[in-house]
């Protein structure tokens, strides 16, 4: 088997792009239906999401194969993490990128994510239909009960991560408060508050960095909102909202929550509230990425056509930052203004996670799917099952109640 080197600071790296800096890890030539093969596998049974992906990839890559050594896929998460939009997707494009390059990036990055979009649409076929059946609804409405509960066990885990790499904990908790209060009353402009903090940090970090060394650097291309909303038509709508999630959110997969919610609920009336929460439960039972909850939203929006479209769109950016600047990913590691701009948008974006489970719980109607939040919030806090378990028992809980009281829906 032929080698060739590759990767962040090393090599001639994956054909069709600059070569990288000598010294790197040399990579073993992989074939695109082995990418093929191995990718969609992870893409059908990668349920629980960014940890369960991470896992996965970390076992293939670097265990069970030795394509990558442990080093070098660290790194690899790290930049991810420094990058907007599921960061998880966009280690298993890197991944892929890393043994075939460019068309090993495409093929893996398709077979990571195709998997879980074909089963969420067909899930959302039968919840959104015009007339679905009593257990469909009862499965709906005691999953999406749990939503907000899932809501505050992801912000919780991502809480303790940030605080230790805080550069000033009154910042830290400002921005925090930030982003849940967007998330709870801004809606739509929740992205400008994540921009906001992630530009303030920057800011300040760079001026101190000026002051201690008397040198004067220039910022970073820090993300930029488009100038204004998409009109025009449904599927246009459809693809600014994902455009959103794809390339403005940070702080994991549930960070997209709060940026949908009010454009699908309050301000296009595609979807009600409860058949958002709904699609929310949707993205985080099915495998593959969470993000994939887009894809409810856009066949809500406008069929099968705007379901594809929503998911094509939502994770255009992944590619994107993969397979233009993956050479560059230990350089993005590295550079200060990508952590500062993060060190903002990051507390922020955890925040608005917080802040998402008050209109989501807003969003439940029955009395009864409070109580299935508690004791959604029992399963997670307290006894710590996963989110999967929890949404499936808080589902069969539905069923249960919409079968034998007439009244449960």
């Amino acid at each position: 088997m032929t080698s060739r080197p590759a990767g962040p600071g090393g090599g001639a790296g994956p054909p069709g792009r600059e070569p990288d800096p000598p010294g790197g890890p040399e990579v073993p030539a992989v074939s695109l239906a082995t990418i093929l093969r191995e990718w969609g596998r992870i893409g059908c049974t990668g349920f629980g999401g960014p940890p369960t992906h991470i896992r996965l990839l970390r076992e293939l890559c670097v265990e069970r194969r030795s394509w990558l050594d442990a080093r070098e896929f660290e790194d690899a998460i790290a930049a991810c993490n420094l990058l907007p939009g599921p960061a998880s997707t966009q280690l298993a494009i890197f991944c892929a990128w890393r043994l075939r390059g460019r068309p090993g990036a495409l093929v893996g990055g398709a077979a990571f994510i195709i998997p879980g979009l074909i089963v969420i649409l067909a899930l959302a076929a039968v919840f959104l239909g015009p007339a679905p059946p009593r257990w469909v609804l009862g499965a709906g409405a005691g999953a999406g009960a749990a939503v907000p509960a899932v809501a505050i066990q992801a912000g919780a885990s991502l809480t303790s991560a940030s605080w230790q790499r805080r550069r000033n904990p009154v910042r830290w908790l400002c921005y925090l408060a930030a982003g849940a209060a967007a998330a709870a009353t801004l809606g739509p402009w929740l992205v400008l508050v994540l921009l906001g903090c992630g530009g303030a940090e920057l800011a300040v970090q760079v001026g101190a960095r000026r002051r201690d060394s008397g040198q004067v650097g220039g910022l970073a291309v820090a993300p930029v909102l488009a100038a204004g909303a998409v009109s025009g038509g449904v599927l246009l709508s459809v693809a600014w909202v994902a455009v959103k999630v794809g390339a403005l959110s940070y702080g994991g997969g549930f960070v997209i929550i709060p940026l949908m919610q009010s454009d699908a609920v309050s301000h296009y009336h595609w979807m009600t509230g409860a058949q958002f929460l709904n699609a929310v439960a949707l993205g985080q039972i099915t495998p593959g990425p969470v993000v994939q909850t887009v894809a409810v939203v856009g066949y809500a929006a406008a069929g099968l056509a705007g379901g594809i479209l929503a998911s094509a769109v939502a994770f255009s950016p992944s590619f994107a930052f993969i397979l233009l600047g993956g050479y560059r990913f230990d350089m993005i590691r590295r550079d200060h203004r990508a952590r500062a701009f993060l060190d903002g948008a990051g507390p922020a974006a955890i925040g608005a996670i917080f802040g998402s489970a008050i209109p989501l719980t807003r969003a439940l109607s029955h009395g009864w799917q409070y109580a299935v939040l508690a004791g959604a919030l029992i399963l997670l806090l307290l006894l710590r099952r996963g989110v999967v378990l929890t949404l499936l028992c808080a589902g069969a809980a539905g069923i249960v109640l919409a079968l034998t009281v007439s009244s449960a829906l």
